[in-house]
């Protein structure tokens, strides 16, 4: 029965394996073995469907050599993305994946472990300004999201802020009032604020999206992206030493990972340079107050680097 179990957990993840493969491109598959595997990934391979597998088998995940000259390579996507981060390494029922690239281009350990997150040295000079930006912005109707919002809500507060918050969407209060973060959880907000020796005026709010939702459901992955461009010039002009993200939305877009919430909260991340903290968006807090403590350990690990960074 155990034996059964672990069969049946072990295809759960290939299947997953061949999955993402599949969807980026790669299109060849074989082992150390004699037996090949470079049948269509859309079905397991049979030795592994079938529980049959060897004791000793490799799975590689070859390019085809087309695709092998690209200045910006699918299998160095599939390397980075964090449900395979740890899966090179033998299992208990010694089965071994082992994603293949051609030489001179084998990501070294460090490489991977830094790849989720460590996009770029530094922030960009800007020679814009946040009213330049707020007038490109204009009357916008780039997305759906403009035939229901009342107003464009912009980011507001100190723009030279050393801490800077970036949520997901307006909501119906936000709406109304033009302001970001202004209905219980903005309230919730600026008592976090407040709580690390720090007044809503001194630091810089935004969201993801600048308008409202419809029944403030989480803006579509081309909304976020239509709207996210303006956010991230904001922050270069700011240059705010840390970032906040409140909740997925936020994590999602501005480090651009898949990478649930929950898992890496309370851990300082990069963007171009700055420190970013995931935490919990206080909306959520308001619905489950018991995470309110993990917040509170969040905010003071802030509060800890902006003191030593004078």
């Amino acid at each position: 029965m155990k034996e059964s179990t672990e069969i049946t957990e072990l295809m759960a993840d290939v299947r997953e394996q061949v999955l993402y493969m599949k969807e980026l491109g790669v299109e060849l598959m074989n082992t150390t073995e004699s037996t090949s595997l470079s049948a269509d990934l859309g079905n397991m391979p049979e030795e592994i469907s079938n529980g049959e597998y060897s004791q000793a088998t490799v799975v590689e995940v070859v390019r085809p050599p087309e695709k092998q000259d690209a200045p910006t390579t699918r299998l160095s996507r599939l390397l980075d993305l964090p449900s395979l981060s740890n899966r090179t390494m033998v299992r208990s029922d010694n089965l071994k994946i082992e994603l293949i690239e051609p030489p001179k281009q084998r990501h070294t350990e460090a490489a991977l472990a830094d790849a989720l997150f460590d996009v770029g040295p530094a922030l960009p000079d800007s020679g814009e300004t946040i009213e330049h930006i707020r007038a490109d912005i204009g009357d916008c109707t780039r997305c759906e999201l403009h035939s229901g919002r009342t107003q464009v809500v912009h980011s507001s507060g100190n723009f030279q802020a050393d801490l800077m918050f970036v949520g997901e969407a307006p909501g119906a209060d936000e709406d109304a009032q033009g302001f970001p973060f202004v209905g219980r959880a903005g309230q919730l907000l600026t008592k976090i604020i407040e709580s690390i020796g720090f007044k809503r005026e001194d630091v810089f709010i935004g969201n993801i999206n600048r308008c409202r939702p419809p029944a403030n459901r989480q803006p579509t992955i081309q909304e976020a992206h239509t709207c996210r461009p303006f956010l991230l010039r904001e922050i270069a002009v700011v240059k705010p030493k840390v970032i906040v993200v409140l909740g997925n939305t936020a994590l999602h877009n501005l480090l651009d990972t898949k990478v649930g919430i929950t898992k890496i909260r309370g851990q300082f991340q990069d963007y171009f340079g700055v420190k970013v903290m995931p935490t919990f968006h206080p909306a959520f807090l308001l619905r489950d107050p018991s995470k309110k403590r993990e917040v509170w350990e969040d905010m003071k690990k802030v509060r800890d680097y902006l003191k030593d960074e004078g």
